[in-house]
Formats: C-alpha cells, sequence, structure tokens
C-alpha cells in the first residue's frame, strides 16, 4: 500500500477505536444509571443477558460475554475475522466497565428510565456498529438465520424480540414487560438515528418525455446530481411502447422531495416517479451543493 493509503487505514482504524470507546461507554451508563437498578430489559442480546442476570443473579458482565460468544463465532463466519475481533473487544470492554465502573442511578421514574435508558444504550449499540462491531450480536444470528430459511433479517428479529418480551411478561410481570418493550423501542429508533442521520434520503426515479428539461430543473432549481440512464419502454397506459428514451435518477434530501416533485409537475404533470428510501449516501452532491 502507498504511504496516502496507509494514512487513510490509519484514520479510520483511530475513528473505529474511538466510536467503539464512545459506544462502550453510552451503552454502559445507560445500563448502570437506568435499566439494571431498576430491572429493565431490552431487546436482543443484551436483553437476554439483562432476563437472565434479573432471575439468575450472575454477573452481568458475564453473561454479556457468554450470550454474545456464539454470535462474534457466526460473525467470523460469515462477515469477518476483522468484524468479529473488534466484536469480541468491543463487547468485553462493555463487559468490564459494567463490572467496575460505577455511576449514579438518574431517576426512578419508570417511564424516564425506558425512554433514556433504551437512547443510551441505543446509543451505544449505533456507535459500536459504526465502528465496525457490535456489542449485541442479534443481527449478526438474523443474517445466518436468513441466508437459511425464508425469513428476512427484520423478520427474524421481530419474532426473537416478541418471543423475549413474553418470556419476559411471565418470568417477571406484565408492568416491566411492557416498559422494556418501550426501552426498546427507544433504543432501535436510536441506532437508527446514529446509523442514518438526521437526514434521510430518497432515491427518485423520474420516466418522462420531457427528461431533458426536468434534468436542468433539477440541477439549476435543486443543485442535485442527475444520473441519466438509456433504456426501452415496455408497456404503458397507451399500450406496447417500443422506443428509446432517457430515464432520469436523483438522491434528495425528505426535505426536498416535495420541492422536486413540484419541479417535475411543472414541466411534465403526466411524469412517471418512483420514490424509495435509501439508509446513506457517500460521494456525489448530496452532501455539498454545486460551486456556481
Amino acid at each position: 500500500m502507498t504511504e496516502s493509503t496507509n494514512h487513510k487505514v490509519l484514520i479510520r482504524q483511530l475513528k473505529d477505536i474511538i466510536l467503539i470507546i464512545l459506544g462502550v461507554s453510552a451503552a454502559c451508563f445507560g445500563l448502570k444509571s437506568f435499566l439494571l437498578p431498576n430491572q429493565f430489559i431490552d431487546g436482543g442480546a443484551m436483553g437476554m443477558s439483562l432476563l437472565t442476570q434479573i432471575l439468575t443473579k450472575i454477573d452481568l458482565g458475564v453473561l454479556i460475554v457468554m450470550i454474545n460468544l456464539p454470535f462474534i463465532i457466526i460473525g467470523y463466519r460469515q462477515i469477518s475475522l476483522q468484524f468479529a475481533v473488534k466484536s469480541a473487544v468491543a463487547i468485553c470492554l462493555l463487559a468490564i466497565s459494567v463490572h467496575y465502573v460505577q455511576f449514579p442511578i438518574i431517576t426512578t421514574d419508570k417511564l424516564l428510565i425506558s425512554i433514556f435508558g433504551g437512547f443510551f444504550l441505543g446509543a451505544g449499540i449505533g456507535f459500536s456498529i459504526r465502528g465496525g462491531a457490535v456489542i449485541d450480536g442479534t443481527e449478526v444470528l438474523a443474517i445466518y438465520v436468513s441466508k437459511r430459511t425464508s425469513l428476512t433479517i427484520g423478520d427474524f428479529i421481530a419474532v426473537f424480540n416478541v418471543v423475549l418480551f413474553s418470556c419476559a411478561a411471565f418470568l417477571t410481570n406484565v408492568e416491566t414487560a411492557m416498559y422494556s418493550m418501550l426501552t426498546y423501542f427507544s433504543a432501535s429508533r436510536t441506532v437508527d438515528f446514529i446509523l442514518n442521520g438526521i437526514e434521510e434520503y430518497i432515491g427518485v426515479t423520474i420516466i418522462s418525455q420531457e427528461n431533458e428539461a426536468i434534468r436542468i430543473a433539477v440541477v439549476d432549481k435543486l443543485g442535485r446530481g442527475v444520473t441519466v440512464y438509456k433504456g426501452e419502454g415496455g408497456y404503458g397506459k397507451s399500450g406496447a411502447i417500443d422506443n428509446e428514451r432517457k430515464i432520469l435518477y436523483c438522491v434528495v434530501t425528505r426535505l426536498e422531495v416535495t420541492k422536486l416533485l413540484l419541479e417535475i409537475e411543472k414541466i411534465d404533470e403526466n411524469a412517471f416517479v418512483v420514490q424509495h428510501p435509501i439508509k446513506d449516501t457517500k460521494g456525489g452532491m448530496i452532501k455539498k451543493r454545486p460551486l456556481h
């Protein structure tokens, strides 16, 4: 590798280390200051660890390592050795922190415990994923199962957590299980926010006879880049279509969709427009404006 490449790799590794440490700290704070003192649980592997700790009184740090160990092995086989090593280090750091580091109990209000406990735990999981590791291995198991069954990753996680919270309701009490579901919701939304950011991106495909005018409008009035595909018609409102056409594709933020649709409608109210969500973008003009 060149010196420039080595420098980029080093910077990336330092960022990953910082993100993992930040993630472990946030998760530990959420556990020690909110969830553990009040016997609330979360979803996934962390929820399994918390529920087992409530029932057996085994040290949570030990349970975090034991329950996540199979997921680390699966991660090594399904993803990479580097991912497995990073995850093992992050999980061990979290286990040590939970055992030795002390945080004050912030509140005894159950609603605040659910929301903010989930928020800090979700932030910890999100920052760890950003750093290339996991401190909750449920998604690794979900990837493994989805490759061998008809279940999607989302389906498996949903089923897993339904079973987990049902067990919590049976083994503890219904009220705790309900607050724990709120904790999980708060954590999952925080993870989404950390991973996807405050802006949600929308991919827009536009098929119109006025494609050139629309392309100019997107570039000039929205300041966004446009990709032009060459396509052929198949079947439309007027029946079979057999001619070449240009298909426009652009990515805008959620807040810009309405403006984009308005500009398209001004030019061609019969344009065919397809929208779909995008997790994140890199490069291009989506995160920077063109220079004028």
